[in-house]
């Protein structure tokens, strides 16, 4: 058991973490699949890639009913949990980062029904095929390929489109950096597309729009004031960091030791951010 530990934890914690937008229910998936998985009949174990996906999927089954109810309730919209992903080049880190959908991508997800998203997240990032995951669903082929097709639909993806967002590229990070430090509202304008959204995440246990900002001009100021309007919440000065979070270039606002917010952008055309997201739920940054 420990040696299938080893071998199929980093795969494991990528599955729940897409199917369920959060590091801790995803560590806590694999622990009690693994837990399960000790005192599973010896036949079972035969094939444990198949046998363990199959125990995570359902138990993330189960996690995002309990998480639906738990998001009618919640304060403003609700994004991801990011998660670090330059802290470690192991092998098992660069497993992870490999299979990690982007961001925008798992904002995304949350428009899809579970197996729709089970489908979708088996077969775009872990290169499942229909045949292993009808099998793992307990479907048919067909059914598995019309809820791709469905999911895909559903997040405005055609069927001759990757998956994959353009990579960020790191003077584009260190000019909007440039511009969130000096508060400089007309740079921050030549950054935006015109159709430019602003979504922040702050679970109504700090300060966040409870709805997204989508005029360009009102995105500006927000972001060119807001280390100013912060800084009085705070005893240590506010600085940004560039970092890696899901295997993209993003920006993390720290006082001191406390990590204050995880900004991810979403570009367009590799010049103009046309989605920013912001987290600020101070229980999604533990993991950044």
């Amino acid at each position: 058991m420990e040696e299938l530990y080893d071998q199929y934890k980093a795969l494991l914690f990528t599955l729940a973490y897409q199917l369920t937008g959060s590091v801790a229910d995803a560590e806590d998936a694999v622990q009690d699949v693994f837990f399960k998985a000790y005192n599973a009949h010896v036949e079972r174990l035969e094939e444990p890639k198949a046998y363990l996906c199959k125990m995570v999927t359902n138990r993330c089954l189960n996690l995002q009913k309990s998480a639906r109810k738990r998001r009618e309730a919640y304060v403003g919209p609700w994004l991801p949990e990011p998660i670090r992903t330059q802290e470690s080049d192991t092998l098992e880190m660069m497993v992870v980062r490999r299979d990690l959908l982007s961001y925008a991508t798992l904002v995304m997800l949350e428009r899809l029904t579970p197996t729709e998203r089970v489908v979708f997240v088996l077969r775009e990032a872990l290169g499942f095929d229909y045949p292993e995951i009808a099998e793992l669903l307990g479907k048919r082929e067909a059914n598995c390929r019309k809820l791709m097709s469905r999911a895909r639909n559903k997040m405005g993806i055609s069927e001759e489109e990757t998956v994959a967002t353009e990579a960020i590229e790191l003077e584009w990070v260190n000019r909007f950096l440039t511009s969130l430090e000096q508060g400089d509202v007309d740079h921050i304008l030549s950054l935006l597309t015109e159709d430019v959204m602003l979504v922040t995440d702050g679970g109504g246990k700090v300060k966040a729009f409870r709805h997204p900002v989508q005029k360009r001009d009102l995105v500006a100021r927000f972001l060119a004031a807001a280390l100013e309007g912060m800084a009085p919440f705070y005893q240590e000065s506010l600085h940004y960091e560039i970092t890696s979070l899901n295997g993209e270039t993003s920006i993390v606002l720290r006082s001191g030791d406390e990590t204050v917010a995880a900004i991810c952008v979403q570009l367009r055309h590799g010049k103009f951010a046309s989605i920013i997201y912001v987290v600020r739920n101070p229980d999604k940054l533990t993991r950044v």
